[in-house]
């Protein structure tokens, strides 16, 4: 981005039809919208200020950052981890590189977790493994304001993390958080609810990912094993021991998966087995009760 030789003053319009052009060339698949994301960061301002005020000039300080953010895009950095955040189930998530960036596709294991436990709304107690960025805990702690929900991670830097959604998202009276090997601090424990979005791609199969996923996300929330289901067994395993009868486990799963998960729940015993689709229309949230 030659700024300083630039004769013309760079605008908001002109900087973004700029960056929208040099990220289209290297094949960005949303290249305007990363665009206008970075610029608005840079900014402190929504998008339809972008729009508003597009003749207006960028100062130096504010050219040079977004030169920077430009460049971390370039690189394949996911844009939620440039900007901190991400739109989850209607909340702000923060992320970065301790965990995986929240996808909408796991907004249908909170929806599935919700309707299936509809019956006990006013009191349960929920445990979400492999929690990550605490996203699926913190939106369905919000919306059972009255339920105990534990959040857990076997990285405690996601952990970590983890706990600072709770936080600022105002839920820490009804969450907790734990640094720990699925079911394995939990002892004696029962729930009403597990949920899990588990790694689930296969080994073979994490060098094929694209790049902003491969090279910065962490290879532990994502790596399943030889066919992706290495955690899914531990889960639906261990799962029993830890729910009340009439409990609801439900795990996310690969796009092609969900059959070979539904023949794991009915060999382990589990009942009322379904199947829900994601947005995109993947068979994505496997869900069972214990017998």
């Amino acid at each position: 981005m030659t700024i300083a030789a630039a004769n013309e003053p760079w605008t908001i319009a002109r900087v973004l039809k700029w960056a929208t052009e040099d990220f289209t060339k290297r094949d960005n698949p949303s290249p305007r919208l990363d665009a206008e994301l970075l610029l608005t960061h840079v900014l402190g301002v929504d998008r339809v200020k972008l729009v508003i005020e597009s003749e207006r000039q960028l100062t130096p300080d504010e050219l040079a950052r977004y030169r920077g953010l430009i460049q971390r895009r370039r690189a394949g950095e996911p844009i939620a981890y440039i900007l901190g955040r991400r739109e989850f189930y209607g909340i702000t998530i923060a992320v970065d590189r301790r965990a995986l960036v929240p996808r909408p596709d796991t907004e249908t294991l909170v929806e599935v977790a919700l309707e299936r436990t509809r019956s006990r709304s006013m009191f349960g107690r929920a445990l979400d493994l492999c929690t990550g960025t605490g996203c699926v805990a913190v939106a369905f702690a919000r919306a059972r304001p009255t339920w105990r929900v534990t959040a857990s991670d076997v990285s405690p830097e996601a952990a970590g993390l983890a706990w600072e959604n709770v936080r600022r998202q105002g839920v820490a009276f009804s969450v907790r958080v734990v640094a720990g090997d699925l079911f394995a601090p939990f002892y004696s424990e029962r729930f009403e609810l597990v949920t899990a979005n588990p790694p689930y791609i296969p080994t073979g199969e994490i060098a094929e990912l694209a790049p902003d996923i491969r090279d910065f996300e962490p290879a532990l929330a994502l790596d399943g094993g030889a066919d992706g289901l290495d955690v899914v067994r531990v889960l639906v395993s261990g799962a029993s021991r830890h729910l009340e009868p009439g409990g609801v486990l439900a795990l996310e799963v690969g796009h092609d998966q969900a059959a070979r998960v539904t023949d794991l729940l009915g060999l382990a015993g589990f009942g009322e087995i379904q199947v829900r689709r994601d947005y995109g229309a993947h068979e994505r949230v496997v869900s069972a009760t214990r017998a």
